[in-house]
C-alpha cells in the first residue's frame, strides 16, 4: 500500500477519486467548505443538499462526476451529526470511503475533511485517523485465489488531505496512523490465512521476521523446551495434535532498564474443541482463535515502527486443540507452569490453559503492567455482542487506562466486576481450580481463572470473541477479520510513552 500526506486545496488533486468527509447538516444547505467543488460539479452538489438526497448522516455516501482538471469523481462521505465528532467518526468514514474506493474500482483515493467541517478534531488527530480508516476499508486478501483480469483492480494508493497550514502538524499524525495501519493489516492478514498454513511455526517465522526487521530480541521455545521449561498447560493442550507448538517473545527496549510493558496473545492456530469437540456449523470460523497473537504481532510491528520510550515484551504462547487418542480428557488434572494444578472439565476452554503458562511465564521480564488478548469466551458476545470488548482486571486504574486507550482506538471496551464470589465458581475438588464453570458469568469466571496464574503485576484481560472477527458485511469493515485489538495496544503503548 502507498500512504501519501497531501496538502492541497481538495478541488485542486487530480486523482480518480476525492472522498470528503460532511457532517450531517440540519438546514440541507451546501457547507461552504464545498462551493468551489459544487462549481465544478455544475450545481449538483447544492441540488443534492437541497432536495435531500444527501445529508451526511453516518455513513451516507453519493458520488458526484466532475469536470476540469481536478477530480474525476467526488465522493460524499456522511460523518453524523457534527455535536457528536470524534476521531472514531472520522476514521469510520474514511473506511467508508476505502470500501467505495474498492467497488469502483478506482485504485486510488484520497480523502479530505476541510478544518470547518471538523469540529474539535485537530489536524494531527485527523491525519491518524483518516489514514487508519482508509487502511482499514482498503484492506483485502486475495493471495490464495486465481488471478482474475475482470476483477476490479484492488485500492493501492491512499492519501490524506490537509490544508497548506496544517501541514508540518498533520505529519506526526500521519506517520501514527501509517504505522499502526500497518501493523492491523499484518494483524488481518495472519487471521485470514488457513490453519493449515498459519501454523504455530508460522506464526514464530512471523515473529522473527520482526525482529530481524526491527532489530527485536526474538525467543522462540520448541516443544522440548516447553517441556523443561515446565509449561504442563499449554502442552496438555498440544498433546493431542500432531503440530508441535511454540512459544515465542518479542523484546523492545526502548528505554533502558525500565520495567516493561508485556502484551500477551492467545495463539491457538484452530481450535476444534478437543475430545469436548464443537458443532461442525461455522467450526471453519475457530481459524481465528489466534487473533490474540495476531494482535501481539500487529502491535509489534507498530513497535518498530515508531519507536516509543517504552519497553515492550510480547508473549505469544501458540498450538492448534485437536482431538485424538492422545488428547487431554475432560477429568484429566495438568501441572501449570505457574506450580497450581489444574482439574480439566472441558477441553474447550483451552484458551485458559495456555494464557495461564503464558501469564506465569512473563513475571521473569517484572512487567509494570499486563495485558492479554484472547478470543476466550462465546460468553463475552452475550455481554457486549460484536460492539465492544470486555475487560476485567487486578488494578482499577489500568482498566480504566485499558478503556481509555480503546475509545482513541476506536475499538471499545467495557469492564466487568471481578467479585471473589464469581472466584469460587472455580474451585476444584481434586485440583487446585479447575478450567471451566459453566455458563453463568462465563466471561467473568474465565478472567478469574486467568487471575489464579497473575502474580506480581497489574493485568488486564480483554475478550475479543465478539469483535476480532465479523461475520457479517457492514459499511466500514467487510466480513472477515478486523485486527482488535491492535489498534488499542498502539494506543496504550503511545499513550505510556507519552
Amino acid at each position: 500500500m502507498n500512504y501519501e500526506l497531501v496538502a492541497s486545496a481538495p478541488e485542486a488533486l487530480a486523482v480518480p477519486l476525492l472522498a470528503l468527509g460532511v457532517p450531517k447538516q440540519a438546514n440541507k444547505a451546501l457547507p461552504e467548505a464545498l462551493a468551489e467543488l459544487d462549481s465544478r460539479s455544475g450545481g449538483i452538489l447544492a441540488r443534492l443538499f437541497a432536495n435531500g438526497d444527501f445529508g451526511g448522516g453516518r455513513d451516507e455516501t453519493s458520488v458526484v462526476y466532475l469536470s476540469g482538471d481536478g477530480p474525476q469523481r467526488l465522493l460524499l462521505v456522511g460523518v453524523g451529526k457534527a455535536a457528536d465528532m470524534t476521531r472514531s467518526s472520522i476514521r469510520r468514514a474514511a473506511a467508508v470511503a476505502a470500501r467505495r474506493a474498492r467497488a469502483l474500482g478506482t485504485g486510488a483515493v484520497a480523502f479530505a475533511m476541510p478544518e470547518t467541517l471538523r469540529g474539535a478534531v485537530g489536524a494531527k488527530d485527523f491525519a491518524q485517523v483518516a489514514v487508519e480508516g482508509m487502511a482499514q476499508g482498503a484492506w483485502q486478501c486475495d493471495e490464495l485465489k486465481a488471478p482474475n483480469d475482470e476483477k476490479k483492480p484492488p485500492v493501492s494508493s491512499l492519501a490524506v488531505v490537509v490544508a497548506l497550514d496544517e501541514q508540518d502538524e498533520a505529519a506526526a499524525g500521519f506517520e501514527i496512523g501509517r504505522a499502526i495501519a500497518e501493523g492491523q493489516s499484518l494483524a488481518r492478514r495472519l487471521q485470514f490465512l488457513p490453519p493449515n498454513r498459519c501454523t504455530p511455526g508460522f506464526l514464530a517465522e512471523t515473529a522473527q521476521q520482526l525482529g530481524k526487521q526491527y532489530g527485536f530480541k526474538v525467543t522462540v521455545l520448541d516443544k522440548p523446551a516447553m517441556e523443561t521449561e515446565g509449561m504442563g498447560a499449554l502442552l496438555a493442550v498440544n498433546q493431542g495434535s500432531a503440530t508441535e507448538p511454540r512459544f515465542m517473545t518479542i523484546e523492545y527496549w526502548g528505554a533502558g532498564d525500565a520495567p516493561p510493558v508485556a502484551l500477551v496473545g492467545k495463539g491457538i492456530t484452530f481450535d476444534t474443541g478437543g475430545i469436548s469437540i464443537k458443532p461442525a456449523a461455522q467450526m471453519e470460523e475457530m481459524k481465528y482463535d489466534m487473533s490474540g497473537a495476531a494482535a501481539v504481532l500487529g502491535a509489534m510491528d507498530v513497535v518498530g515502527r515508531l519507536k516509543p520510550k517504552l519497553n515492550v515484551v510480547g508473549v505469544i504462547p501458540s498450538t492448534d486443540n485437536m482431538p485424538s487418542g492422545t488428547a487431554i480428557r475432560p477429568a484429566d488434572v495438568v501441572n501449570s507452569h505457574f506450580g497450581k494444578t489444574i482439574e480439566i472439565v472441558n477441553t474447550d476452554a483451552e484458551g485458559r490453559l495456555v494464557l495461564a503458562d503464558a501469564l506465569s511465564y512473563v513475571r521473569r521480564f517484572k512487567p509494570v503492567a499486563v495485558l492479554d488478548a484472547a478470543t476466550l469466551t462465546g460468553a463475552a458476545i452475550s455481554v457486549t455482542g460484536h460492539v465492544a470488548t470486555p475487560i476485567m482486571g487486578n488494578d482499577e486504574a489500568l482498566v480504566e487506562e485499558v478503556r481509555k486507550a480503546g475509545d482513541r482506538a476506536g475499538e471499545r471496551c467495557w469492564p466487568l466486576p471481578m467479585f471473589d464470589e464469581f472466584r469460587e465458581q472455580n474451585k476444584s475438588d481434586i485440583a487446585d481450580v479447575k478450567n471451566s464453570a459453566g455458563r453463568a458469568a462465563g466471561t467473568i469466571t474465565a478472567g478469574w481463572f486467568l487471575r489464579e496464574f497473575v502474580d506480581g503485576f497489574s493485568w488486564v484481560h480483554l475478550d475479543v470473541a465478539g469483535t476480532a472477527y465479523t461475520d457479517s458485511d457492514s459499511p466500514p469493515l467487510p466480513k472477515g477479520p478486523a485486527g482488535v485489538p491492535t489498534r488499542l495496544f498502539a494506543e496504550f503503548i503511545l499513550g505510556r510513552a507519552g
